[in-house]
């Protein structure tokens, strides 16, 4: 008896068709948004918040934007980290250039010209797909690094080359800068991840979601039924990007403090596409999960030497650690390709069998 939809009636579409139509969702869901608002941040010390938790909220809302791409749509993508970059580099423009502007809204803004450059490099995704589309955009993100990398104003000309989060507030509590406490910058991604999360999951049960599946299953024929393939490609492409370009502005402004573009090189974005793949694809939890594996598994590994009583030199647990994390991924895409998400589906389906499960 411990998930059973036994006995909740739905007497409206709108309570059929909720993002959480079971009682019991919707009550773990409430339960772990309250300890993520008030526990987390009065429990967590200083290490959980800026070492695990914040760039995971982070990654996770990048993955959130390419699983919308690649998931959803069926557009795969290897320029999340050049959209990340445009999205960082924007807000550090925005933030110097007009210093009364909300931090809220250059965050939502540099989402926008991400979104835009986003469009550009989504073009050729109306002439060709699969590893081809792949290619064109590690072409964009090749571009994009080497545009923030040769064009200094950038960086407002800075000699380093690097740009730094200037101070701001929300509501008189400083959220950016090396004055911003932990806590504020965790709950400032928090409040961002989980909206547009929420954003996510209504576009994806929506017409907009059912065009990019429909493109992603077979894309003549859903072109056939009227699904226009310029558009729907094109606002994936956009969406996508503006999630990407928001998770970049605060991987520099609520999580690294400054950064160079070696922050943003292919490495992000095939460390994205991880997050996606593992979490399962076409699948907002997923994203999240994935995000946590792989944000989860490399701490465990690099401190699992201690716990044993190992003392092992620094290069050789690196590379252990390396081959171990790359072992895990290819191990767990054999055992479940569907990814995470599909583990906790199946745990769903015991849990409502339960004490029967098949």
């Amino acid at each position: 008896m411990i998930y059973r939809e036994a006995g909740q009636f739905k007497t409206t579409y709108a309570s059929d068709q909720a993002i959480f139509p079971i009682l019991q969702d919707r009550i773990f869901v409430g339960l772990v948004a309250l300890a993520a608002f008030v526990a987390v941040p009065l429990v967590a010390d200083e290490y959980w918040l800026q070492a695990i938790l914040i760039p995971f909220l982070i990654y996770a809302l990048a993955a959130l934007g390419l699983n919308l791409l690649t998931g959803y749509a069926g557009q795969l993508s290897l320029g999340t980290g050049g959209f990340m970059a445009v999205g960082a580099y924007s807000a550090f423009k925005l933030s110097t250039a007009f210093p009364p502007l909300n931090i809220v809204i250059v965050f939502l803004l540099s989402g926008l010209i991400a979104a835009l450059v986003g469009v550009v490099f989504g073009i050729p995704s109306l002439r060709i797909k699969g590893f081809y589309l792949a290619v064109a955009t590690l072409a964009a993100q090749f571009f994009l690094i080497w545009l923030f990398n040769k064009v200094a104003w950038f960086t407002n000309y800075a000699s380093s080359g690097t740009i730094t989060a200037p101070t701001r507030t929300i509501l008189g509590l400083t959220v950016t800068g090396p004055l911003a406490s932990a806590q504020a910058r965790y709950l400032v991604a928090l409040a961002f991840v989980v909206v547009f999360a929420l954003i996510a999951k209504n576009l994806v049960r929506g017409r907009v979601g059912r065009s990019w599946m429909a493109i992603r299953d077979r894309d003549i024929a859903a072109e056939i039924i009227g699904v226009r393939p310029l558009r729907t490609k094109l606002l994936a492409f956009a969406i996508s990007s503006f999630y990407c370009g928001v998770a970049g502005a605060e991987l520099v402004f609520l999580y690294l403090g400054s950064a160079e573009t070696l922050a943003f090189d292919i490495g992000l974005s095939f460390l994205v596409l991880f997050m996606v793949i593992i979490g399962g694809l076409g699948s907002v939890l997923g994203s999240f999960l994935g995000a946590a594996f792989i944000v989860l598994v490399p701490i465990l590994l690099t401190n699992a030497p201690h716990a044993v009583g190992l003392n092992l030199p620094v290069a050789l647990q690196k590379q252990i650690e390396l081959m171990v994390f790359g072992g895990l991924i290819i191990g767990f895409l054999i055992v479940e390709p569907l990814g995470l998400a599909r583990l906790w589906q199946i745990t769903k389906e015991k849990l409502r069998l339960w004490p029967f499960p098949h």
